[in-house]
């Protein structure tokens, strides 16, 4: 007989190896018991980024506390694509939507980008990595993409790694297709703010060496499912998707 997949999966910090004893946080412990009314004995996946998925079984079951005992790895752990994703903040929802699809698309690395327009001010880093972790427990990966914090997009492109190419979404859709674009890794795709980049930062992007302007085709995007079809055409080029 097959043995079935435990439904649950979390995300932790230890180190997962048979014979591991994984300690919950409150919060994983409230899910896990409150939530999902998993008791002592019951399996559960277990992931940290860099050991594959595990399977895990309750060993103790208390108030916001408990302990898990590691049984046996039942994935490897399966790298990301060299791809990054840079993006101006938006609307919280909307913000929330992006990140929750770059998790599940396979980003490797996340980062906010402040411009003119940006509304930063909806900007909650904890949030963001929270809802990171939620989004890959809940499509199987076994990798939270990296969040580096915001900076202004002037000091990016200061600092930007020669090796690696950044793709600009071109509002102004008279860019190359990026549907025909050759671009393999290490790369990155930026999306500006609500209303796009001003013009100064447009021409700042044109004229930097790393960068690339590309058309994401003849509609107008919102900035959240623009990041979904960049990401999506980027993998498929890359064969991802094959």
């Amino acid at each position: 007989m097959t043995e079935t997949a435990p439904k649950i999966r979390l995300y932790v910090d230890a180190v997962l190896s048979a014979g591991a004893a994984v300690p919950l946080l409150p919060d994983q412990a409230h899910y896990l018991f409150a939530v999902m009314r998993r008791a002592e004995g019951d399996s559960v996946a277990l992931f940290n980024g860099r050991d594959g998925e595990w399977r895990a079984e309750i060993a103790q079951a208390g108030n916001r506390r408990g302990l898990l005992m590691v049984l046996k790895q039942t994935r490897a752990q399966v790298p990301l694509a060299d791809l990054w994703l840079l993006c101006a903040p938006i609307r919280k929802a909307r913000m929330d939507i992006l990140v929750e699809k770059a998790v599940e698309l396979g980003v490797a690395r996340l980062q906010p980008v402040l411009t003119r327009r940006s509304q930063s001010e909806r900007l909650r880093p904890e949030k963001m990595r929270a809802h990171m972790v939620e989004a890959a427990e809940q499509c199987g990966s076994t990798v939270v993409p990296e969040l580096v914090a915001a900076q202004p997009l002037a000091e990016v492109l200061a600092g930007w790694p020669a090796d690696r190419r950044l793709l600009f979404c071109d509002e102004t859709r008279d860019a190359p297709s990026m549907a025909g674009l050759n671009a393999p890794p290490p790369a990155a795709l930026l999306i500006g703010p609500e209303g796009g980049f001003d013009p100064g930062e447009a021409a700042a992007l044109r004229g930097h060496p790393a960068c690339q302007p590309v058309s994401l085709g003849p509609r107008i995007l919102r900035a959240e499912t623009a990041a979904i079809a960049a990401i999506a055409l980027w993998q498929a080029l890359q064969g991802d998707w094959r």
